[in-house]
Parts: C-alpha cells; sequence; structure tokens
C-alpha cells in the first residue's frame, strides 16, 4: 500500500519535490492549499505522514508552523534540505514582453525581488501555491500571465521557461520538516538531532542557564525561535534545534531541563540532515 503523504501545494511544488526525495516515488499526494489544511489531513489520518517547510536561509523561519506543530501535538520524524530555485515561465509562445503579471507564492516573490525589480511595469500577484499558478496557466490558457515555479512545474504543466535561475542569492536552501502524529521510535545510536520546546523561568539568568547546561552537556545549538505564548502577554516560549554525537548527551540534559523550564517538550528526535 502506498504512503499518504501530506504536502502544502500541489504536484510539481517544492513540497512536491521533498515528498520525492525522502520517501520515493511510491507515494499517494494529498495536496493542500494551506499549513491549517495539511496538519488536518494528517490529524484525520487521510494522510500518514506530511511535509512541512520550516525555514528557509533568505527568508528566515515561517513562525505560524511552530506553533502549528506544538499546538496539535505532531511529531517531526525528519527533516530535509532542499536548494531552492526559481523560473519565469508562460505558455508557450509567450515572451516577457507579452506578460503583464507575474503569479506566485509570497515567498518566491520575496527570494527573486532583484530580477523582478527590471520589471517595474508588470504587476505582481501573491499566490497560495508556485505550481498551482503554472497549472492554472495551461488549463486556462491564460496568456499575458507568468509564474515563477520550479522546473518540474514547467515540465508537468507543459509551459515554456523564459527566464531560469532568477532568485536573488544562489545558494538558497528551505529546510522541510516530516510530521506524523505518532513519534517514529528510532534506535538511539542512529539519533543525533532533536527539536524541543520549553518555557524559561521569569527571572533574569534563567534562559543563559538553560543554554548553558545544553552546552555542558555537549549540544550543538543550531536553531533558536522564540515565540509569545498568546494566552499569556509577555511570556515567550522557545522553540530550539540541538545535535549531539551521542544520545547519552541528549538524554542528559532532557533531565535538567525538565526541572529548569516551567513546560519541556520534544518535539522530535531524528537524523541530522546535515550530517
Amino acid at each position: 500500500m502506498k504512503l499518504k503523504i501530506a504536502i502544502q501545494g500541489i504536484r510539481g511544488s517544492n513540497h512536491h519535490q521533498v515528498a520525492r526525495d525522502f520517501f520515493g516515488e511510491h507515494i499517494d499526494l494529498v495536496e493542500c492549499l494551506s499549513f491549517d489544511d495539511l496538519v488536518n489531513q494528517t490529524l484525520s489520518g487521510r494522510a500518514d505522514k506530511a511535509v512541512m517547510a520550516i525555514e528557509n536561509s533568505i527568508a528566515g523561519s515561517i513562525i505560524p508552523n511552530y506553533n502549528l506543530v506544538y499546538h496539535n501535538n505532531l511529531h517531526i520524524i525528519g527533516e530535509h534540505y532542499l536548494n531552492i530555485h526559481h523560473h519565469l515561465m508562460v505558455l508557450k509562445g509567450q515572451k516577457i514582453e507579452d506578460v503583464k503579471e507575474i503569479h506566485s507564492h509570497p515567498m518566491a516573490l520575496l527570494q527573486c525581488k532583484d530580477f523582478l525589480k527590471c520589471y517595474p511595469e508588470i504587476k505582481l500577484v501573491e499566490a497560495v501555491d508556485t505550481a498551482e499558478t503554472a497549472m492554472q496557466i495551461q488549463n486556462k490558457q491564460w496568456t499575458n500571465i507568468a509564474a515563477i515555479a520550479p522546473k518540474a512545474a514547467a515540465e508537468l504543466y507543459d509551459l515554456e521557461i523564459i527566464a531560469s535561475e532568477i532568485q536573488t542569492i544562489t545558494n538558497n536552501a528551505t529546510r522541510f520538516i516530516i510530521l506524523k502524529t505518532e513519534n517514529k521510535v528510532l534506535p538511539k545510536e542512529e539519533i543525533n538531532k532533536a527539536s524541543i520546546r520549553f518555557v524559561a523561568d521569569h527571572k533574569r539568568g534563567s534562559l543563559a542557564a538553560i543554554l548553558n547546561v545544553m552546552s555542558d552537556c555537549n549540544l550543538n545549538l543550531t536553531k533558536i525561535q522564540s515565540l509569545p505564548i498568546i494566552e499569556r502577554p509577555w511570556k515567550y516560549a522557545f522553540f530550539v534545534d540541538v545535535t549531539f554525537d551521542a544520545y547519552a548527551h541528549f538524554e542528559k540534559s532532557k533531565s535538567l531541563l525538565e526541572i529548569m523550564t516551567e513546560e519541556f517538550r520534544i518535539l522530535g528526535e531524528y537524523k541530522n540532515a546535515l550530517a
């Protein structure tokens, strides 16, 4: 039986590419046009697992997704880094001079800002997904409209690429996390990265003390993101990623952090994709 994988977007999107890279070709896609829908499809069991973008090397963290993972008690069971390549595509026969509007996801538009500055007369339109706009151009035979999308979308929807690699920074990568409703139990010797969430005491030096414990336990802090706790004004939760050489180091830190923090939860223990 094929795994059902929820992705944000449709076939030809970057989420689709990550699903293929991580799980292989033998999967059924559950296409979702929002991250909320992606979570709902996973929680309902209509999808076995999900692929979710969490941060980009240029644009930074996708803040709402941290809370989606936490509040829905989802587990991070893996991660994948994808180099992002943006291309401008149109119906075959169209040229850049014919384009009056460029449609794409807000993140894609942001990441191609320098290229788009060269065409101030072209209207920029935000869309829910890069590949979805490419599909619409073909299905509705839109002329004068271009999409910024991955190369796979041009191939899938038979569009012509009129400008390649238009991202402002060539070294542009997005980190995706793999989600499941239950924790995937890996052998401890295979686990070398973890994502945690904690709330520190509202006292001077409490966060510094927590970070010192991580360092003393030989954990390498690779990401820290603070988010306000909506129901508790001026209180913040910290989402942290750490890597380690031995699971015993992380195990030791867990027992200490559970004591030192007001709230502590492990969001996932998995393999470091960059190791």
